[in-house]
């Protein structure tokens, strides 16, 4: 019998979700204005991405054997540190420890929001709230940039989150969450054995390609389209906003075009779209208003691989289910630093044609895994 509300949970989770997508985005609009008042600020994105590693592979064991709630707390104030550290300080020192902080609570909030609403709704609904939940990452993100367009004093609109975030803090200290899983389940030995399984590690190879795909649109996009299409900066880095955009609006129907086309049928169109757009990007990639129409097809198609492949994991994985997505988030990871290094060696010889071709490879790569990984996940059950 469950002793939580299972709408106030997902609320929570989704906070946590939009909490991240600004996480993500914090350094983007305030890293031009350090850069001018604090030495070596240029340094503070690698020291938010060695957080965000560590958060992610810490949460799991941990949600496992200790339950969700006082880690989602604990996340989520690590984050409000980082995020009050950034509009205070101006010591480089101090900086890189409140960039760290906002790096780990964000790992943090990312692995255990999309842990949580795996665990809170069954085989029927999950694929269709890990989709919604993907969609509050949009929000946070687009919310965030806004605040600092209209905003340009940069502290304000980080203040401002702050009293949201700790709204929301007291809030979930306020409500019940599911509890640990049972200890017999949670070792060390159980959590390394997840290893052993080809459906799990095959699925986070699918997250390998997907995150290597984000990782490079998003850091190489607006300097592609600048160096390589002569494009206007300022129309360059709209760009990303339309694939924002179209991430957003490809996860808010997931649920229901799941409940039509099932699993795997939903990633094969939605990564078709996404395949359409990255072609329209590399063929016309001088003409603004294609690329923004391709910036938003792309983010459209790859809006889905997240939620349904961690809805496969979740399913498959109920017992030990924080470190199965620690697992498989962390090569997610890999895959975006992987992708980055190469795009960032390419463009540093002036090769700006790699990054399209990089893209589609990546979409290939997730269509052919992605019907390996559902085949053994569905030999594994058998057994």
């Amino acid at each position: 019998m469950k002793n939580y509300s299972t709408s106030s949970v997902f609320v929570a989770a989704c906070a946590g979700m939009a909490f991240f997508g600004v996480t993500m985005l914090s350094l983007a609009p305030i890293l031009g204005p350090l850069n001018e008042s604090v030495a070596g600020a240029n340094a503070l994105p690698s020291t938010m991405s060695i957080g965000i590693i560590i958060g992610t592979i810490l949460f799991g064991p941990i949600v496992d054997k200790f339950g969700y709630k006082w880690l989602l707390i604990l996340g989520s104030t690590m984050a409000l540190a980082g995020i009050q550290g950034l509009a205070n300080f101006t010591e480089i020192g101090l900086l890189h420890t409140s960039i760290f902080l906002l790096g780990f609570g964000g790992g943090i909030l990312n692995g255990e929001t999309n842990a949580l609403v795996s665990d809170i709704y069954d085989d029927d609904k999950r694929g269709g709230r890990l989709g919604l939940l993907g969609a509050f990452y949009c929000i946070g993100a687009m919310l965030w940039t806004l605040l600092n367009y209209f905003i340009p004093e940069y502290r304000i609109p980080l203040n401002a989150v702050s009293a949201v975030m700790v709204a929301f803090i007291i809030f979930f200290c306020l409500i019940s969450f599911p509890q640990a899983k049972p200890q017999e389940n949670v070792s060390l030995g159980k959590s390394l054995g997840l290893l052993k399984y080809p459906a799990l590690i095959a699925f986070s190879f699918v997250l390998f390609f997907q995150s290597g795909f984000e990782g490079a649109s998003g850091s190489f996009t607006v300097s592609f389209l600048d160096k390589s299409a002569g494009m206007d900066n300022a129309a360059a880095t709209l760009s990303m906003t339309w694939f924002t955009l179209g991430m957003m609006a490809g996860r808010l129907p997931l649920g229901a075009i799941m409940k039509r086309l099932k699993d795997l049928g939903t990633l094969y169109l939605y990564l078709a779209v996404a395949l359409i757009g990255v072609v329209l990007f590399y063929l016309f990639s001088n003409e603004v208003a294609i690329v923004y129409l391709a910036m938003t097809l792309i983010g459209f198609g790859v809006g889905a691989t997240f939620p349904v492949v961690l809805n496969y994991i979740g399913g498959a994985f109920r017992e030990l289910s924080g470190t199965a997505f620690s697992i498989a988030l962390f090569i997610a990871l890999c895959g975006q630093s992987a992708f980055n290094k190469l795009t960032g060696m390419a463009f540093d010889d002036g090769n700006y044609q790699l990054l399209p071709l990089m893209l589609i490879l990546a979409v290939v790569a997730i269509m052919v895994l992605v019907p390996v990984a559902v085949s053994t996940a569905k030999k594994m059950s058998k057994h």
